[in-house]
Formats: C-alpha cells, structure tokens, sequence
C-alpha cells in the first residue's frame, strides 16, 4: 500500500511538471541576419533565454524570409533543436535565388518546446539592404561574372539609379529568358542554362534615359565541374621516380583562373605532392621517390562548380612498369626468326613476349621462356619460306607484375626461300581442229600449293603416251594462268610443275586421249542438260556418284557470253554428290553452263550437263507474232522465230496470250480473268510448252476489234503489259442469209399473207350478196310489198355476159335509157358501149369498186359484181369453166344476147319483162372479173 502511495505521488508531479513545462513560452530574444555575397547567403543567428539552455529544451522554430520591396514571404522552413546548458546562440543560412544585392530582405523567427502546442509570438523583422535604396551613379548588374553550372537556372537583377526605370534587360547571344522591366529594379531569369558556342554570355541593362551612364554590361560563364578522375594510378619505371596518370575527363567549358586545378596530396606524411601537372590526351605528375615505399596519394579535382577526388595506396616496388625494349636485331632461316634487344634499365628481371603479325593480318603472341636482365631474344618456328613478318616486343617485371612496357618499334623480316610446295590445280579445254586437237591449259594455285618464292615460272611438258617421244616443254611467266598447244590425234600425257630460284614443285599430269577417244568424249555434248536452281549464295549442283571415279571436277565460264569466257573449275572429292558454287561474277538473269567430269588416274570423262540461272528475270523481249490468221470467230497466232536458249535472262517456261474486245472487258471461254492495274480485264490463256509457238483464240465475235498480246514467262515472271495488237474479225455473210431464212422470208410472207388475206377470204368464203342490204333499194319507190326489188328496165347495166360453148362476146352498153324511169339518177355517166381489147384489160387498175345488188333469176344466189360507171371494165370473160360453172343454170339459161350479136335496150326490155336486174360490182375471183 505504501508503495502504492509513492507511486502516485511522484506520477502527480511529474503530471504537474509536464503541465507546467507545457504551459511554458521561450520567445526568441536575439536574432541577427548578416550575408555573404560571393555565396549569396544570408547568415541567421538568434538565442532564446538562458532558462531553455538551462531545461536543455528540445525545440522548433519557424523562420520566414522576406523581399521587403515585395513584401512577400519567399521562404519558410521550420528548425528543430535541442538546446545544451553552453549556451550558445543557434545558427541558420539561406541561399537565395536572387542576388542579396537587388533587394532588402528581412528575416524573423517563432519558437515553441517540442513538447507544447503554443508558439510564441514573432520576432521583429530583421532586414539586411540591398544596393536598391543607395544612391548609384549608373545602372548595376547582379550578380557579377557569375559562373553558372550548365542545366540551372539564373536570375539576375538590374538596379536603376534612384527615379530612374530599367526599359531594357538582355543577353546576347540571344537565350530564352523571363524579365521584368519598367521598374527601379530589372529582373531577367533564365531556366535551363545551356552553354553557347562563345566562352560567356553578356547581360546588358539600360536605363530610360539615353546618356552613357544609362548604360551597363556585365557576363557570365556557363560551365560544368569537373568530372571524376578516372585510371588514377602510380608507378615507376627505374624505381628512381613515380610517375601518378589518371584521365583528363569532359570539357568543363572554363578557361584560365576559372579553369581546373589539380592537387595530389599524400596522406601518410601530410603533405601536398610537389610536381607539375601536365594534361594532354591524360594528366601525369611525377616526382622523385625518397626513402618512402608506400604511399597513399589523393588527387584533387577541383573548379569553381565543384570540385572531384580519387585514391591510389601503393608499394613502389610493386608498380613497376618497365620501359619500351630497344635495339632490336634478328637471324632468320625459311621457317625461324630469332629477334634479339636489349633493356635501358638494369637490375630488374623481366619477362618479354614478343607479337608476330602474319601477311593475313593473323596476330600471335609468343612468350620467352626465362627471365632476362639487360640482354634478351626470342626465337620463333614453324614459319613459312619467303613471307614477311611484323614482330615487335614488351616486357614485364618478372616478380610483382604490374603492367607490359609499351611496344618496341617494329621490325618488318622476310624469311628464306625454300621449294615450293604442294601442287597446281590444272585443268584443259580441247578443241578439235583439222588433222589435231587445240588443248587450252589452265593452272592455279592450289589451297596446299605455296611458291616458297618471289620468282616464280610455269612449266609444261607434253608427250605421247603410248610411244617412245621426246618430250617437249615451254616455260610460261608467273603473270599468265593459261596457255594453248597444238596437239595431234594421238594421246598426251602434259604436266606443269612451278619453278622458283631454289627448285621445282611436284608435277599436276592430265591425260589428254587420242582422237577417238575426244571424238567420244566431244559426242555426248548431245548429253541432256538438266536446269538446276540458283539460291541467294549462288548455283546448286547435284550429281549421280559413280565408284569408278577417284574425284570430280564442275567447270562453267564466269562470263558466258564473251570470248574468252573466264572459264573456271572446281575440285570434289569421290564422296561428294553436290556442290553449291559460287562466284563473285554470277548476276541474276545469265545462264551458267556447268559441266561434271569424273576423273581417275588423271584421266577426265564427261558426265552430267547442267544449266542454271543465279536468278531468273523475266524475258528481255516479248514474242513478235509474225503472222494473224482472221476467221469470223477465232484468230490464230505464231510467233515461230522467238528465241527460247541461253539469250534469254530465265528459262522460258511457256506463254501468255491475252485478248479482250476493245471496248468492253473480256469473257470468252475456256479463259481465265487477268486484270490489270486499271481495272481492266483480259482474258487470258496459258502455253505450258515453250516450243509451242502457235496459238488459236476461239469463240470470238465477227466484226468486232479486239485487242490482243502474247508474253512469255519465266521463273522470273513476265514483263508488264503495255503494248498490244489491235484486230478486227471479218464480217460473217452466213449470218445475213441465215438472217434472211430466219427473218425476212418469213416477214416477206406474213405481209403476202395480210395483203391476200381479203382476197383468199373471198376466194375460198365468198359473201352472198344481201340485196335488202342495197343502198340503192333504199327508196320507197323500190319496194313491192316488203321486198325491194329493182326492174331491168329501172336501170343500166354496166356488161351482161352470156356462158355458151363459144368465148364470149363482148356487148356494147347503150348509153340511154330514156323511156326508163332511172336515167335521171344515171345521169352524168358515159353510157356508150366500148369493146375494150385485151391489152386495155391488163392494164385497167384493178381498185376497189362500190358495191350493189341484183337478183340473178337463172341462179339461185346472190353474186357480188363490180359495177364503175367511169371506166369500162364492160367485159366479162366466160371462157373459164370455172366462171361458166358459177353462172351457168339450165333452167334459167337466158336468150337475150346470141352469138355475135346485141339486140337493142327495148327489145331486150320487152323480150323479158318479169327479169328484175339490179346494177353489181365487179366478181373477183383469181383475177378474173364477172
């Protein structure tokens, strides 16, 4: 319990305390603000009571800075404490942006214990002045040849004199800036400085008025600090002096007093390194070496941007770095060199290599096998006879290696001669001439062939194989790789061999049969060449391997189409069935010709033929078509005279022909559509066969202009359509006849048939005349009862015709009747009789004729007759039976006319009184008239 009581009590007035503590105030009760201008710093010092230093407080305080002009607050920063019974005054600094100079500024701070929430209140401002309220007798520019580091920013200030205004405030050169004119003090900003082609940038302030003291420039440098010294090292040469290298860095763009300084400083004695430092493409220092072996050198960087340090702890007598090897000399054979120098110090044991550039530009190093003092050599084998070799030399300290010495100048050395080596690679082209053979022979280096000398000769030999010949020979120079010589038909046996100034090389033989042997071989040049395929690296060749044949041989012509035509060859061993050959003279669009050969005991047959392309083009020319054959619906076209061999930049794989009508797109049958890239479309047919140079165009239209071309292929394509051959099929005269058969006969027919069909209807469906249908009955003076009737006597008759055995007679009408009642309406029309001849008959117009009726009493029908009163168609020819056979009764046969003779109109009227007549039109029936 009484613990419990403690407990309590010392929590209570530790409550107490901390409340009271709490509760407290420390006002500040100094402060002091002084600047530094070359730093552009304000300087703060201020104090609070002694009671704070005392309690040992843990504080913070508020600190404001202001631009009086502005009456702005630029800066607020709090700083936390903790106070010491010294009693010293508490420090702060601030950098500003804008020069101290152009403007007052003031500072004032507030404080509180960490452990309260109440500050205190603000101390009175504390202001450190510009130059803007002095007196100035010009216009000045702050800051002064200020030295800015590259990608900051700068703000640089003009203070006019007292009632004078800045109106201009710039740079030149000429950079992006912010300014502020038109006030006592002129502000210009520039973000981001860059640095410029000239060494500074100038500022010029000017004022409103226009007198030289309106007037004021200054500058300032844009540079970077110096970068960290890197490959800082130490060592010696002659363990007399240490030499310290290290890079010089980038260009930090300032010069003289402004530009880097370099210090190295030795930490265990404490004192600065007294040598001169020299940079060039790297800085070096050296000095003398006392009785010092280890060091601990620090350099020093340093500029007004900043400043950069590097380290190097060393032994001396582990840093050696030996001087170049000098004095050089050598002996050399055909296959060593043995290089001999010597050292400019002595005492230090060292280790050399020595570096031997081949002519290839191959590089080796060889190390010695001791260690050397003063004198050294190196000997180097297996070389090869009359090369020249680049050797040169360094070396190392033998014990602690540090670094090689630099390289000895170099020693160029040629070996000896020697016999050449290996064997020509040989190779032969026969050519049959009158009573002989030409053999072209081809020689060169073999890859295992070495001259081993500068003066190099070919020579060949010849001789008969199966006789007991003195050889011959000839000697060619080394700048010739092919010769001819004249054989005759018997076989040869030739060799070459390469001669230098010390012997000759191995001997390359090639048989050459006898003449019925190259009549042979030269025969199966009817051998079928096969096409082979090129690729992106060159022409693949395949061929059948045969047992018999200890190696084979590919020979082709770089350049076929001239003369000589380069002619190359190639070596495969007995196992190789294909070869990918290449050349740097291969070009798309050539054929290459390729021959294999299998050889054994030097003796060469001819096996395969190939042909190939590197790569195919399309045709250099199009077919001409030399001949058109034109029929009504096909065209025929040959082009026989187009080349399909090696003149062509691809095998010709077949042809195109493509028509289509002039004016329309094409869709003829069996065809297939092309467009082209007009949109157009032709119609277009495929040759698969190149020797097939005739082509017919079927299912064309007569008279009708097409347009027509005919392209080969190859596996290159075809060359683009562009010009084409314009025809027109010939007319088709079958279709007119068909047409008439068709068309016309049976319209020709259909208009007889409408023109006739009147007439056929009266010939085969004659109209019975309807005598109440009359007009002429249509009076009432007419009419007996309910029947009209008109009398012979009422009126005139146009004819009267009588059916007897004997050709009728023709019968003069009387022109009047006057005792009739009729003639009144007859009046006006010629009655007098006529005997028209037949001649009259055939050409009277035979014209419809009006109508009328009579009633025949010797007939039981009605017949329609044509009746004129103002022509004579007065006769009727009976002599027809068919017309006899229509008007002919017995029982009413009448008597009134006889043969030969007429009676008068009143005893015709009297003979037959109860005869009623009634005027009729003509009868129309085959052409005849009733």
């Amino acid at each position: 319990m009484m613990n419990r009581l403690v407990f309590l009590a010392v929590l209570f007035s530790l409550r107490t305390a901390y409340s009271h503590q709490e509760s407290l105030v420390f006002p500040v009760t100094y402060l002091n603000v002084s600047k530094d201008l070359p730093l552009q710093r304000l300087l703060v010092e201020w104090d609070v009571g002694k009671s704070a230093h005392d309690a040992e407080l843990s504080m913070s305080f508020e600190i404001q800075v202001s631009r009086t002009e502005e009456n702005t607050i630029v800066w607020t920063e709090f700083h936390n404490v903790t106070l010491d019974k010294s009693g010293k005054p508490l420090h702060w600094n601030w950098d500003s942006d804008l020069p101290l100079e152009c403007m007052s500024h003031s500072v004032r701070i507030r404080s509180k214990a960490e452990a309260s929430k109440i500050w205190s209140q603000w101390s009175l401002w504390e202001t450190v002045l510009g130059l803007d309220t002095s007196n100035n007798s010009g216009p000045q520019i702050f800051p002064d040849e200020k030295i800015v580091e590259e990608g900051f920013d700068i703000t640089l200030c003009c203070i006019g004199r007292r009632g004078q205004i800045i109106k201009e405030f710039f740079l030149l050169p000429a950079v992006h800036n912010f300014s502020r004119t038109n006030t006592q003090i002129g502000l210009l900003t520039v973000k981001n400085v860059a640095h410029q082609e000239v060494s500074h940038i100038t500022v010029y302030c000017k004022e409103s008025c226009e007198e030289k003291e309106c007037f004021y420039q200054t500058v300032f440098f844009v540079g970077k600090p110096p970068d960290i010294p890197n490959d800082f090292s130490c060592q010696t040469q002659d363990m007399k002096t240490i030499r310290c290298t290290w890079s010089q860095g980038g260009d930090t763009y300032l010069y003289g007093h402004r530009s880097t300084k370099h210090t190295l400083f030795e930490e265990f004695s404490q004192n600065l390194v007294s040598c001169t430092v020299n940079c060039s493409e790297q800085c070096s220092c050296s000095w003398d070496i006392k009785q010092q072996r280890v060091y601990n050198i620090t350099l020093t960087v340093e500029n007004p941007l900043g400043k950069k340090t590097a380290m190097d702890v060393f032994d001396v007598t582990h840093r050696i770095y030996p001087s170049a090897p000098f004095q050089l000399s050598e002996e050399h054979t055909d296959t060593e060199i043995t290089l001999y120098w010597q050292h400019r110090i002595k005492g230090i044991e060292r280790f050399c290599q020595m570096e031997v550039l081949h002519p290839d530009g191959k590089a080796e190093l060889h190390n010695s096998s001791g260690t050397q003092l003063q004198y050294a050599n190196i000997t180097l084998g297996g070389l090869q006879p009359d090369t020249e070799y680049t050797v040169r030399v360094r070396c190392g300290a033998a014990k602690h290696f540090w670094r090689w010495s630099e390289w000895s100048e170099a020693q160029t050395i040629r070996t000896e001669e020697a016999t050449p080596s290996g064997q020509l690679d040989i190779w032969r082209e026969i050519t049959p001439v009158l009573g002989g053979r030409n053999v072209t022979l081809f020689w060169k280096l073999a890859p295992s062939f070495r001259a081993n000398g500068r003066s190099i000769s070919y020579e060949i030999t010849w001789e008969k194989v199966e006789e007991d010949a003195k050889p011959e020979h000839i000697s060619i120079s080394s700048v010739y790789n092919s010769t001819r010589i004249s054989l005759d038909n018997h076989p040869y046996k030739i060799s070459i061999v390469a001669k230098n100034n010390v012997n000759y090389s191995l001997p390359s033989v090639v048989i050459i049969p006898g003449a019925t042997g190259t009549e042979k071989e030269l025969s199966v040049s009817n051998l079928k060449e096969d096409q082979v395929n090129g690729t992106d690296d060159g022409i693949f060749i395949s061929w059948e391997p045969r047992n018999t044949y200890d190696s084979y041989i590919i020979d082709w012509c770089n350049f076929p189409m001239l003369q000589p035509c380069d002619l190359q060859w190639k070596r495969f061993g007995p196992h190789t069935s294909s070869a990918l050959i290449r050349s740097a003279s291969f070009v798309p669009g050539v054929r290459y010709n390729f021959h294999i050969y299998g050889s054994v005991a030097n003796t060469v047959s001819l096996l395969e033929k190939k042909t190939g392309y590197l790569k195919e083009l399309s045709p250099l020319l199009d077919p001409t078509v030399e001949k058109i054959d034109l029929t009504f619906h096909a065209v025929t076209l040959s082009w026989d005279s187009y080349p399909t061999n090696e003149s062509q930049s691809g095998f010709v794989r077949g042809y195109h022909v493509y028509v289509s009508p002039v004016q329309e797109d094409c869709s003829l049958k069996e065809s297939k559509k092309h467009v082209l890239p007009d949109g157009s479309v032709l119609c277009k047919y495929t040759i698969e066969n190149p020797e097939e140079k005739r082509y017919t165009v079927k299912h064309l239209m007569p008279s009708t202009k097409y347009k027509l071309v005919v392209k080969a292929y190859t596996g290159g394509g075809e060359t683009p359509i562009v010009n084409f051959i314009h025809i027109e099929t010939p007319f088709n005269s079958n279709l007119l006849y068909l047409l008439v058969l068709l068309v016309i006969v049976p319209l020709v027919a259909a208009a007889l048939c409408h023109w006739k069909i009147k007439w056929v209807k009266e010939c085969c469906c004659p109209v019975i005349p309807n005598p109440n249908k009359s007009k002429v009955l249509s009076f009432t003076e007419l009419t007996i009862g309910s029947e009209k009737v008109l009398k012979i006597n009422d009126c005139m008759p146009d004819a009267l015709a009588v059916d007897n055995k004997s050709e009728a007679q023709k019968l003069p009408l009387w022109s009047q009747m006057s005792s009739t009642p009729t003639e009144d309406k007859i009046a006006g029309h010629d009655s007098r009789g006529t005997y028209p001849n037949q001649k009259e008959k055939r050409d009277q117009p035979s014209t419809p004729k009006p109508m009328t009726w009579f009633e025949n009493f010797a007939y039981s029908s009605h017949i329609a007759v044509e009746s004129d009163p103002y022509q004579n168609p007065g006769m009727l020819e009976t002599s027809k039976p068919q017309l006899s056979a229509v008007l002919y009764q017995p029982q009413y046969y009448f008597d009134i006319l006889n043969e030969g003779a007429v009676s008068s109109h009143r005893e015709t009227a009297g003979r037959k009184t109860s005869l009623r007549y009634i005027s009729q039109t003509n009868w129309h029936c085959l052409g005849k008239r009733l």
